[in-house]
């Protein structure tokens, strides 16, 4: 697939080097055009590009910025009806011990109010970058899923097609507004995980074989 990232943070890079090693084509851009560029000369596979030029053609978009950058980074790229938009976010509160929104919203839906035509799949949030980067694969054969909850089918199985592509299982988790869900889990996982001295191995905390 042919893929902009637009966040160059953990996540962001994470993904850069997972999607790469994949074979996937991929712009990635941010706010910080040096770590771009890092990320994209130590990947085959990956360009750096301002962010009014990270889109071009391509027809998905990673969304690996914080959440209160999401809505404002996702119009910097441009014109992005029609696109597939696969929203990683966590609405958490500064201290990370909380969520800014939900219960009646999530993240991913405000998202999509704000930014009309696009195609928004919520997925991968509930996963660490250490994570992504060391493969589905946990001790005692047991692989991490990413879940996945959008209103768009298309955006839904191109987000299937990806994280399959890396080695990921994934589950369907129904339609967009069970973000408010998946944001929570997300939360909880990063809490476990840096909050306490359980390890990355707790997260995600869901696992099957």
């Amino acid at each position: 697939m042919d893929i902009t990232i637009i966040g160059t943070g953990n996540m962001g890079s994470a993904f850069v080097q997972c999607l790469s090693k994949a074979g996937h084509r991929v712009t990635v851009t941010g706010r910080e055009t040096e770590q771009a560029e890092a990320l994209a000369a130590a990947h085959k596979g990956v360009s750096a590009a301002p962010v009014a030029q990270a889109l071009g053609l391509n027809e998905v978009i990673i969304l690996a910025t914080g959440h209160a950058d999401a809505i404002d980074a996702l119009k910097s790229l441009g014109d992005v009806r029609g696109k597939v938009v696969i929203d990683i976010t966590n609405p958490l509160t500064a201290d990370y011990m909380g969520l800014a929104i939900g219960h009646s919203t999530s993240s991913a839906e405000e998202i999509a109010k704000a930014v009309p035509g696009i195609e928004l799949v919520k997925g991968f949030n509930t996963l660490l970058a250490e994570v992504l980067i060391q493969g589905p694969k946990f001790p005692g054969g047991q692989t991490a899923p990413v879940f996945l909850a959008s209103d768009s089918e298309r955006a839904r199985q191109t987000a299937k097609a990806l994280a399959e592509s890396m080695g990921f299982s994934t589950i369907d988790a129904g339609e967009l507004r069970n973000a408010r869900y998946l944001e929570p889990l997300g939360g909880l996982n990063i809490y476990l995980r840096y909050g306490t001295d359980l390890g990355k191995q707790i997260a995600p905390t869901w696992i099957r074989r």
